[in-house]
């Protein structure tokens, strides 16, 4: 079931994503050549529990990874792109690290995911990460009250394509508001005016990520780590966002 969120309801999603787009860009800052992915994880732990936020990753166990998920921060590194398990690994110069959170102030969740090179950035690897940003930024245009889900999903894989990557529809973006993960799924390549109508009130996370030679993934085998599945380096770019009346308001 899809619940449409109201205009209050909306605001107070608001503050969480603003407290998760300012941590997310602290974070961003944080990581440097020499820094282990578990002081970013401490860090982000700190922070959360300084603002009273819970982790919506803390204890969250659905139906692939292998029990439940003990961090706060999805950290993805290189060729990694989803669900990384925050470990003792140094960031080496040149790595290609994705941050992911989700969490929640006052019963009310926010989602977001960006991408940085450390060090001495492949312009490989820029391209990359500047492919998932624009695709989602076309997500978000069309993400328009009165349109279709599919518009959503046809401007990320317009976006995707024109850059030269290829798109795998297995994982994307979701419905969110009381909860990290509700209706509807947000492919990130699909067909336009297709699909659910663009209500006013509704809030989804819109996550373009793309693989640099593949569309294909596999997983660790810790069950929770996503990678490409030929080794190509990997990017991520989320934010949620509430579909209005006047439009889409970015709340992350």
């Amino acid at each position: 079931m899809i619940e449409l969120k109201s205009a209050e309801e909306i605001d107070r999603m608001a503050v969480t994503g603003q407290f998760v787009g300012e941590l997310l860009a602290e974070l961003s800052t944080v990581a440097a050549v020499g820094v282990n992915l578990m002081d970013l994880e401490h860090h982000a732990r700190r922070r959360i529990t300084e603002r009273g936020a819970e982790s919506c990753y803390w204890d969250y166990a659905p139906s692939f990874g292998r029990g439940p998920f003990r961090n706060v921060l999805c950290l993805s590194v290189n060729d990694a792109v989803l669900h990384g398990l925050p470990h003792d690994y140094v960031l080496r110069d040149g790595d290609l690290l994705s941050i992911d959170m989700a969490v929640g102030i006052d019963g009310w969740v926010a989602d977001s995911a960006l991408s940085v090179v450390v060090g001495t950035p492949d312009p490989a690897d820029l391209k990359l990460i500047e492919a998932t940003e624009v695709a989602l930024a076309a997500g978000i245009a069309a993400a328009q009250p009165g349109g279709r889900l599919g518009d959503v999903s046809a401007a990320i894989g317009e976006v995707a394509h024109s850059y030269g990557y290829r798109v795998n529809a297995e994982f994307g973006g979701h419905g969110i508001g009381r909860t990290m993960h509700e209706a509807p799924h947000v492919p990130n390549n699909g067909r336009a005016h297709r699909g659910m109508k663009l209500t006013p009130g509704l809030t989804i996370a819109i996550e373009p990520w793309l693989c640099r030679s593949t569309d294909r993934i596999i997983f660790d085998s810790d069950g929770w780590t996503i990678r490409s599945a030929d080794g190509s380096r990997t990017a991520h770019s989320e934010h949620t966002v509430a579909v209005t009346a006047a439009g889409p308001r970015i709340l992350t």
